[in-house]
């Protein structure tokens, strides 16, 4: 039963009072960019293309420019977005949005402009067309066989929901606008936090006198993994009552394992197969590699990870994992294979690692633990309010929520 005050609609249920109607009922324009070729000057008018739409906002920073004589004579009218205009990307990377500011651009054949008229407030509409509604159909209706388009001809037909007086238009996109700046000023942060840790990792982890350098082989006794052969027969996995197994998907790139393995070994696997305790230093050999993490459960590993079994010398598990990190930043670059890349076990231990006494080792782990427990509470809050933003636009987008 529908609550007193809402209608259903091709959208979904929305208050009475709100408009449902086409796309194209709410602007004045709907466009695509040029298509001629454009000289690329360094200083001139920005040409933006799909590449330089990206989280809500246009990149300038990427953008390439051109003559403003070029500007003037080799595009038309609707190849220049104006202030306020909506900009949707159709080819590529499908449906990212962006709102037009003060700077004077042009657009490439990869980006739609939509114009809002009069009737509708262009953030609410913006926001409104990055719902996961919007975005999905658009993106389902999308032509082509290898390379996806979005026809605007489809778009401007599309049903969207709209509070009937731009008041309510704007409270909502500033709520939502106001929740997007909460979001980007944490990740500006979190980027801001990660750089810190990252020049603090160089300066600590760098030799200095008195330390000592050897090889990972005199360090520390190894091995990979293994699994039976050959991969892929169902008898090896046993996905409700098997063992985690750590596969290279499984090391996230926070130092840790994924909270569930992808897949989990069956009892007649685990005999052919390697097992590691918690707390085990694994590091990633192939594909991704020089992912590193310490194990946060029981479980077994495959072929394309090592795992580090003991320490010869005494050795501060986190710094250790810090200096290997750091080590394959410098040296998977250089790993042969192509798209897929592999360090092997006999080149692995070659590397070597300089390091002070072991009090010295915990003094500077802990500094790089501390602030890598700072970056993980300010990215599990990031979450938490990108959550908070999803919830808002369920509620807001739909009237779920009444602001005025």
């Amino acid at each position: 039963m529908l609550k007193q005050g809402y209608k259903k609609t091709e959208v979904g249920v929305i208050p009475e009072d709100w408009d449902c109607n086409q796309l194209q009922d709410y602007f004045s324009l709907i466009s695509y960019g040029f298509t001629n070729p454009m000289p690329t000057v360094s200083d001139g008018i920005y040409m933006v293309t799909a590449n330089d739409i990206n989280e809500g906002r246009i990149k300038y920073e990427t953008a390439r420019k051109t003559s403003e004589i070029a500007y003037k004579t080799l595009i038309s009218d609707k190849s220049r977005p104006k202030k306020n205009d909506i900009l949707l990307t159709k080819d590529g990377s499908l449906g990212r949005l962006a709102l037009v500011g003060d700077f004077t651009m042009c657009i490439n054949q990869s980006v739609a402009v939509i114009r809002p008229n009069l009737r509708v407030n262009p953030l609410y509409l913006k926001i409104l067309l990055e719902d996961s509604y919007y975005q999905k159909t658009m993106i389902e209706n999308a032509g082509g066989s290898t390379i996806k388009h979005i026809y605007i001809t489809i778009v401007n037909k599309m049903k969207i929901a709209i509070p009937p007086s731009k008041i309510e238009q704007t409270a909502i996109a500033t709520a939502l606008s106001d929740a997007d700046a909460l979001i980007s000023s944490l990740e500006k942060l979190i980027a801001k936090k990660r750089n810190i840790k990252q020049g603090a990792m160089q300066e600590l982890l760098k030799p200095k006198e008195g330390w000592e350098m050897k090889t990972l082989k005199e360090i520390a006794k190894y091995r990979r993994g293994s699994f039976p052969q050959p991969y892929g027969l169902d008898k090896w996995y046993d996905d409700t009552n098997g063992f985690p197994f750590v596969q290279v998907f499984d090391v996230d790139s926070n130092f840790k394992l994924k909270s569930e393995t992808k897949r989990r070994i069956s009892t007649d696997a685990q005999e052919m197969s390697v097992y590691i305790a918690k707390g085990s230093v694994i590091i990633t050999l192939q594909g991704s590699i020089g992912r590193i993490a310490i194990t946060q459960y029981d479980a077994f590993v495959d072929r394309t990870l090592l795992f580090f079994e003991s320490f010869i010398i005494p050795f501060d598990k986190y710094y250790f994992l810090l200096s290997i990190f750091q080590l394959f930043e410098k040296e998977k670059e250089k790993a042969p294979g192509g798209i897929i890349k592999t360090i092997t076990k006999e080149a692995l231990s070659h590397f070597t690692i300089s390091y002070p006494i072991i009090e010295e080792q915990s003094r500077i782990a802990n500094i790089l633990f501390d602030m890598d427990a700072e970056i993980a509470t300010l990215e599990a809050k990031l979450e938490k309010y990108r959550r908070v933003k999803l919830g808002m636009m369920q509620e807001l987008l739909t009237g779920k929520i009444r602001l005025i």
